[in-house]
């Protein structure tokens, strides 16, 4: 036997041993993802009824679709507003959790019951829990928001944005509890620079902000994008998104119903890619020549 065919052998054992560990993922994902998607799809083109003998489906083609971007004026205003708060939220939370990162990556007494409460949040919230404390109003700051300054502060903004920006002084405290995975990644990034590279730093006279400046944020490139795509997306399936609750109750409509719903939720899907894209274009590292 050449060389040639034991490596040929060798690399085809090699595949089989890496699809053979994909394949309970590869299962999942077709049952569980893949299949309700092209269901879901399905139902976006069609008239859905529900029947004492099942599922009856009409097809409309993209009517479904026309009407949630040209007939329904709120769908599209709750989309746009949710990419303005995206705007809004996303650069709050990083540089939040940036920020905690920073001071809980210096040594001093009890820095480990500080990781823990700033993390607690993610441990012991669900979507449940989310919505009664937002019920409750303990997600947000009334008296911040309500107060004289702020509110004529507010009122001189263009229309598009006095509704985002009020979810935002409405929402700060919950916008900041979403920061605990975050605030992790930044520390597993702020751990891995070099400790010698500071140190040369500091023997050439660099001051503390230019350290920060020119060698923390620079090498905090790559956990930034991160950081920015997981909280996309994990403010994108917020159980009080208000995109996701308006679609939620479309569902039940004797108008359009579940065929209606899907459609905006692959519109609203859309919108979420063209984001992430967007995202990632904006903070992906640039390679110097």
């Amino acid at each position: 036997m050449g060389k040639s065919e034991l490596w040929r052998r060798l690399r085809l054992r090699e595949n089989l041993q890496g699809y053979r560990f994909l394949l309970p993922w590869i299962i999942g994902f077709t049952l569980f993802t893949a299949a309700p998607l092209a269901q879901t799809f399905q139902y976006s083109l069609s008239n859905v009824k529900v029947a004492v003998t099942g599922i009856e489906l009409a097809a409309v083609g993209w009517q479904n679709y026309t009407r949630a971007l040209f007939t329904d004026p709120t769908f599209v205003q709750l989309l746009i507003e949710y990419l303005i708060e995206m705007a809004i939220s996303v650069p709050i939370i990083l540089i939040f959790s940036l920020i905690i990162a920073l001071f809980l990556n210096v040594p001093f007494w009890g820095r480990s019951i500080f990781r823990t409460i700033f993390f607690l949040p993610v441990v012991i919230t669900s979507g449940p829990v989310i919505g009664e404390l937002v019920a409750q109003g303990a997600t947000s700051a009334p008296q911040v928001a309500s107060s004289a300054a702020v509110t004529a502060f507010v009122a001189q903004l263009p229309a598009l944005l006095r509704e985002p920006v009020q979810y935002l002084l409405t929402s700060f405290i919950l916008i900041l509890w979403f920061s605990g995975v975050q605030i992790l990644i930044y520390l597993a990034g702020l751990q891995k620079i070099d400790r010698f590279v500071y140190e040369a730093a500091a023997v050439d006279g660099a001051s503390a902000w230019e350290t920060f400046w020119k060698i923390t944020l620079p090498a905090l490139t790559t956990t930034t994008l991160i950081n920015a795509l997981y909280t996309v997306i994990t403010l994108s399936h917020f159980s009080e998104n208000k995109v996701i609750k308006y679609i939620a109750a479309r569902i039940y409509d004797v108008e359009g119903g579940i065929g209606y719903a899907s459609a905006m939720a692959f519109l609203y899907s859309l919108a979420l890619i063209v984001l992430l894209v967007a995202t990632f274009m904006v903070l992906r590292p640039r390679v110097k020549d």
